[in-house]
């Protein structure tokens, strides 16, 4: 299944792609794409829906990140390698784990702000994973029967803030907006392996990022079992799991990064696409 939440911000219903494509609401069937509803049984009820039975929903509404409720953001850094090579980093003997703000999550085409004193604003396509059963201390062999599905996910940074002030990257990875979700959750059914999946995006038409999740050095049934073991992962919990080369800090023969004005265009194979402009941070 292809489930999606469309509607204006904050006040997103859930919807579901039939086999054509088209958007039909889910309003009837479930509150949201969130908590109870991303659990096995509740996923496998939702299978047994006759979706073309469903309301059509009109026109082309915004879509929102494609899934509500999210209690963490976690993300694995330098978790492709050849990515860390092209940083110049070792791959680290364990995962780097750092969390993203929740505030950052927008749905998949919202813009995507510079802010304030920003001078690295960088793009990262990544695979995300979202939870369905709460996973603790769950093993290897046990791990992907805790995921819910899979989403594109677009973990931006701000370099300076991240590498070349004092603290955690967190807060080069925080700013409003700098997570877009979706376009849809794809359930896992539909991704029999998540290890061979192509990524690419693109700035202004120029593809910058061009991987595929089979050179992850963690995988996903691997990051799964590991987080567990520090902390309880959740219904709706996103992981996203790292970043194939091409990032804006590892281009030659010298970095380039966003600015207003910029699109970018992602895509991760099976899971759909994102398109996001880039503008000046707004005030609330």
């Amino acid at each position: 299944m292809k489930l999606v939440r469309y509607g204006a911000p904050g006040a997103e219903l859930p919807g579901i792609l039939d086999s054509n494509g088209q958007l039909r609401d889910l309003s009837t069937e479930v509150g949201d794409i969130a908590g109870e509803v991303l659990l096995p049984g509740s996923l496998q009820r939702l299978a047994s829906l006759n979706v073309d039975s469903l309301p059509i929903v009109a026109g082309t509404p915004r879509l929102g990140p494609c899934v509500a409720g999210t209690g963490k953001f976690i993300c694995i850094g330098l978790n492709y390698s050849d990515h860390a090579a092209e940083t110049g980093m070792q791959v680290p003997p364990e995962p780097i784990i750092f969390m993203k703000a929740t505030s950052t999550i927008v749905g998949p085409n919202d813009d995507v702000e510079i802010p304030r004193n920003a001078q690295k604003t960088d793009w990262e396509v990544e695979l995300g994973v979202v939870i369905g059963k709460p996973a603790k201390y769950v093993s290897e062999e046990n791990a992907l029967e805790h995921v819910a599905g899979y989403c594109v996910v677009n973990d931006i940074s701000e370099r300076h803030f991240q590498l070349e002030r004092q603290g955690q990257w967190v807060k080069g990875k925080s700013h409003d907006t700098f997570g877009p979700v979706g376009p849809w959750l794809v359930t896992a059914d539909e991704v029999p392996d998540p290890q061979q999946l192509a990524l690419s995006l693109e700035v202004n038409g120029h593809t910058m990022q061009n991987g595929t999740t089979a050179t992850m050095v963690y995988t996903v049934r691997y990051l799964v079992s590991y987080l567990s073991q520090f902390m309880t992962l959740q219904p709706g919990d996103i992981i996203s799991t790292g970043t194939p080369p091409g990032v804006g800090m590892g281009q030659k023969p010298q970095p380039v990064y966003l600015k207003a004005g910029d699109t970018m265009t992602l895509r991760v194979q099976g899971l759909g696409e994102q398109r996001q402009h880039v503008i000046d941070a707004r005030p609330l």
